[in-house]
C-alpha cells in the first residue's frame, strides 16, 4: 500500500455544517409566520431554501471536492467571465429583476438568481490564479509595479464599475477587502499595498459621500443622525430584538419581533438579530466561535498546501466568509452601516448559499492535498 495520506480538514467540514444546521432551524423559525401568510404552508420557505439552495449548493460543493484543483486555476479566466456575463445580463430587459431599488437579480426556471454571488467566488478563484502567476520571488522581480499593481487596479476597476451600476456598495467593499488581503500575502512590496487601500479608502469615501442614502446610513450608525422612525428604524428595532434575547435567549421559535413585521428582512439581512433573540449571548458566541474555527481551519490548510493558488485561494475564501459575517452581525448591532449583504450560511437566499458551499468543495479539495 503505496498511496498517499489523503488529509481531509474535518474541523472545517463540521464548521460549515454546523452553520448550515443553525441557518435552517432558525430559518423554520423565522419564515413560518410569512409563508403561513403568503402561501398557507408554514414550510414553504424553508422548503425553498432547501430546494433551490442547499441542495444545488451541496452538489457544486461535491463537484469542487472531486474536480482536480488544478482546473480551477486552468479555467479561471472562463469561470470570471461567466460571472460577468451574468452580472451584465441583468440590465435586460425581460431578464433582469428589479428589487428594493436596484437592479442584481436574474429571473431563472421561476427562481431567481443573484450573479454577484457566483462572482465572489469566480473572482478570488481567478485573482488567485493570476496572483499565483505574476508575483514572483523577491530575486526574481523586475518592474512588479508595472506587472502586478497597474494589472491588478484594471482588473478591481473593471468588477468594481459592474457592481457601481448595480448600486451594490456592500459587494463592492466586500471584494475590495478580499482582494487587498489576498494581494498582500501573496508576497507583493509593502508600498503597494500601501497605495491600494489609499485608493480604495478615497473611492469609498466617495461612493459614501456623493449618494445620500449611504451618507445617512453612516451617520445614522456612528449616532449623529437620529431618526429612530425613519432612517434609523431598522437598527432601533434590531438593537431592540437582540436585546430581548438577553443570555439565554426566549427560545427557539419563541422570537416575538418576527411577528407583525416590526424587523424588517428578518430572513435575510435581520436574521442575526432574530437568531440572538432567540438563543440569546450565548448562542450568538457560539456562531461567531464558529466563524473562527472556519477562519482557523482555512489559514491551517493554507499554511499546509505548497501551491501558491492553493494558499491564495483559501486565504480569500475565509476572508470572504468571516468578513461578510462580520458587516452582517455589525451592521445589525450598529458597529457598521446597514448593508444589503447576507450572514454566509445563515441568511436565507439560494445564491449566496450555492456560492458558499461550492467554495467549501473546493477548500475541502485542496485540505486532502495538504501536508498535514
Amino acid at each position: 500500500m503505496s498511496g498517499k495520506k489523503i488529509h481531509i480538514d474535518y474541523f472545517f467540514a463540521a464548521a460549515v455544517f454546523s452553520l448550515i444546521l443553525i441557518g435552517m432551524v432558525i430559518l423554520a423559525s423565522v419564515s413560518s409566520v410569512f409563508a403561513l401568510e403568503k402561501f398557507g404552508k408554514a414550510g414553504s420557505y424553508f422548503q425553498h431554501q432547501l430546494i433551490w439552495g442547499i441542495l444545488p449548493g451541496l452538489f457544486f460543493g461535491i463537484v469542487g471536492f472531486f474536480i482536480p484543483v488544478s482546473f480551477f486555476k486552468k479555467w479561471s479566466f472562463v469561470l470570471v467571465s461567466i460571472a460577468i456575463f451574468l452580472m451584465m445580463i441583468v440590465f435586460l430587459p425581460g431578464v433582469g429583476v428589479v428589487a428594493g431599488g436596484a437592479t442584481r437579480w436574474i429571473k431563472f426556471f421561476g427562481s431567481t438568481f443573484q450573479p454577484s454571488e457566483l462572482l465572489k467566488l469566480t473572482y478570488i478563484i481567478y485573482l488567485s490564479a493570476w496572483l499565483a502567476n505574476k508575483v514572483k520571488p523577491k530575486a526574481q522581480r523586475t518592474a512588479s509595479w508595472k506587472l502586478t499593481l497597474v494589472p491588478f487596479f484594471c482588473i478591481l476597476g473593471f468588477i468594481f464599475l459592474l457592481l457601481y451600476f448595480q448600486s451594490n456598495a456592500s459587494t463592492t467593499g466586500l471584494l475590495a477587502f478580499i482582494s487587498i488581503n489576498m494581494y498582500f500575502l501573496a508576497g507583493t512590496p509593502f508600498w503597494h499595498t500601501l497605495v491600494i487601500c489609499a485608493v480604495a479608502l478615497t473611492g469609498g469615501v466617495s461612493m459614501v459621500v456623493f449618494e445620500p442614502y449611504r451618507l445617512n446610513r453612516v451617520l445614522v450608525a456612528i449616532g449623529i443622525l437620529k431618526d429612530p422612525m425613519g432612517l434609523g428604524y431598522q437598527i432601533k428595532q434590531s438593537l431592540i430584538t437582540i436585546g430581548s434575547g438577553g443570555i439565554i435567549g426566549v427560545g427557539l421559535g419563541m422570537s416575538r419581533q418576527k411577528f407583525g413585521k416590526f424587523l424588517p428582512q428578518t430572513m435575510s439581512d435581520s436574521i442575526f438579530s432574530i437568531y440572538a433573540e432567540e438563543v440569546g449571548f450565548i448562542g450568538c458566541i457560539v456562531l461567531l466561535a464558529l466563524f473562527i474555527l472556519l477562519f482557523y481551519r482555512c489559514v491551517r490548510i493554507a499554511r499546509n498546501t505548497s501551491d501558491k493558488f492553493s494558499q491564495l485561494f483559501v486565504i480569500g475564501v475565509a476572508v470572504w466568509f468571516c468578513s461578510q459575517a462580520f458587516l452582517n452581525i455589525g451592521a445589525m448591532t450598529q458597529i457598521f452601516p446597514l448593508t444589503g449583504i447576507p450572514l454566509p450560511f445563515i441568511s436565507y437566499g439560494g445564491s449566496h448559499i450555492i456560492a458558499e458551499l461550492a467554495a467549501v468543495g473546493i477548500v475541502l479539495n485542496i485540505s486532502k492535498h495538504s501536508h498535514s
